[in-house]
């Protein structure tokens, strides 16, 4: 995927308006200090667009960013952070299921989890929910070049059975570093991409010629 142009477009606080985009959206959940900026970063194929922060609890509103005029990447405030008030928790969770419940345009929710560590209680609890709002969240396994090799396969088995993903279930380890795992969350938004009406006119004057 070649991505040109970015636009960090709308941001949403606890008493905005959500937009009503027509793009297609494709929201990232994940607790606080999980990744998201980076792997959101890496997906735009810019260094440092969306603000990372080795402060947990930074990202406090949804942000909607433009990417190329087809698509919005939706970054989720980060939950579980233990100094943030239980007030503002829960105006976070209230924003967080108002996002879920109402966009219209919203396509696939990626959960992003650490490969280092089994899925703490919050984790377990966004995926139940994001499922229960209607979705099957795909699992990023984030910081994948923070263990060797030998252990991947172990971690991913423990975060399947601790988030008790079904057999069809997606998981897909990834590396800020390295970029693995970035081309294979690209595939699975572009399969939920509407095809361009060139590409629909071309497939039509193909059957046409055979």
């Amino acid at each position: 995927m070649v991505v040109n142009n970015v636009n960090l477009e709308t941001v949403c606080g606890i008493t905005s308006k959500l937009p009503e985009n027509t793009l297609p959206e494709f929201a990232f959940a994940g607790k606080s200090n999980v990744g998201k900026s980076s792997l959101i970063n890496a997906l735009m194929y810019r260094k440092a667009y969306a603000r990372t922060s080795s402060q947990p609890g930074k990202t406090q509103t949804i942000n909607f960013y433009n990417i190329d005029e087809k698509l919005y990447f939706v970054d989720l405030p980060g939950y579980g952070y233990a100094k943030v008030s239980q007030t503002t928790k829960e105006k976070w969770g209230r924003m967080i299921e108002r996002y879920l419940k109402k966009s219209a345009q919203l396509k696939l929710v990626f959960l992003l989890v650490d490969i280092r560590h089994e899925p703490s209680a919050n984790d377990v609890q966004m995926y139940d929910w994001i499922v229960y709002q209607g979705f099957k969240p795909v699992i990023v396994a984030t910081k994948l070049d923070k263990i060797n090799r030998s252990q991947v396969a172990k971690q991913v088995k423990l975060i399947r059975e601790t988030l008790a993903l079904p057999k069809d279930g997606i998981l897909i380890p990834f590396s800020a570093e390295t970029k693995a795992g970035r081309d294979e969350i690209w595939e699975q938004m572009e399969k939920l991409m509407p095809v361009p009406e060139e590409d629909v006119q071309k497939a039509e004057d193909t059957q046409r010629d055979e």
